[in-house]
């Protein structure tokens, strides 16, 4: 393999499109080092560091949180990087089928608009994966866990999946109306909801009372999951997370 030369901190950026501000980030919390540094103060990256960038920005693409990122690009063991740049290869190759899929959807659905025909349900919801962040929670919670969630998932059936879904929206929405009401986390009202969704998890994954406020930890730690809840009211993660500990403690210890 050829070698390739040492860039300074602008051409990596402009190459792999990430900002400058975000690699001295990445440099400041230890998770890209660049090969040396300028008398200048400019940063210069190899191949090595390079290629671990490649690996973050992947990781990045498949909606892995830093702190995880950092633990699966630390690894010393090139067999164990091979290994798992294969999971994620297969991940991405799976994400393109799975767009390929929704483009054929979406044409059918346009087709069928069109021409004034139907489609049955398995046809409008093909190629909306919920198993799209799979490789994260494999790292996150094990493979036994992740296999027996996606078991579950397909013994529900479509019109189960659809019932599954939809109560989340009404958990979610009725506690966004608790808290624009101004509910606390142990108001009767809130703790009512998130009773159900504890049972809503416990479809596939029953969690005792450290795992369920982890659980609700996450939902405020990790933007993806704090923004689908306070879509509903602001800092609704933030009383999610809150009902969620005083249920546990009440309820699961």
């Amino acid at each position: 393999m050829a070698r390739t030369r040492s860039l300074d901190i602008a051409a990596v950026a402009r190459k792999s499109g990430v900002t400058s501000r975000t690699l001295r980030h990445y440099d400041a919390i230890g998770l890209l080092t660049p090969a040396r540094t300028g008398a200048d103060g400019r940063r210069f990256y190899e191949q090595s560091q390079m290629l671990r960038l490649q690996h973050i920005l992947l990781l990045r693409e498949l909606g892995t949180p830093l702190d995880t990122i950092q633990r699966i690009v630390d690894t010393d063991d090139p067999a164990t990087t091979v290994r798992l740049l294969r999971e994620h290869l297969v991940a991405v190759e799976e994400e393109r089928e799975r767009y390929a899929r929704l483009g054929r959807t979406v044409a059918a659905t346009i087709a069928s608009l069109e021409n004034g025909t139907t489609m049955s349900a398995d046809e409008i919801f093909d190629g909306f994966d919920h198993t799209q962040y799979e490789p994260e929670a494999r790292v996150r919670w094990g493979d036994d866990a992740v296999q027996h969630s996606n078991e579950a998932w397909k013994a529900l059936g479509s019109e189960g999946r659809r019932a599954h879904l939809a109560e989340h929206v009404v958990i979610a929405s009725g506690l966004g109306e608790l808290k624009t009401a101004g509910a606390g986390p142990d108001a009767a009202a809130v703790q009512a909801l998130v009773a159900r969704h504890h049972a809503w998890v416990s479809v596939f994954w029953t969690p005792d009372a450290a795992a369920y406020r982890g659980l609700g930890d996450m939902y405020v730690q990790d933007p993806r999951f704090a923004a689908s809840y306070d879509k509903h009211a602001d800092g609704l993660a933030v009383l999610m997370r809150d009902a969620m500990h005083v249920y546990a403690d009440a309820n699961l210890s």
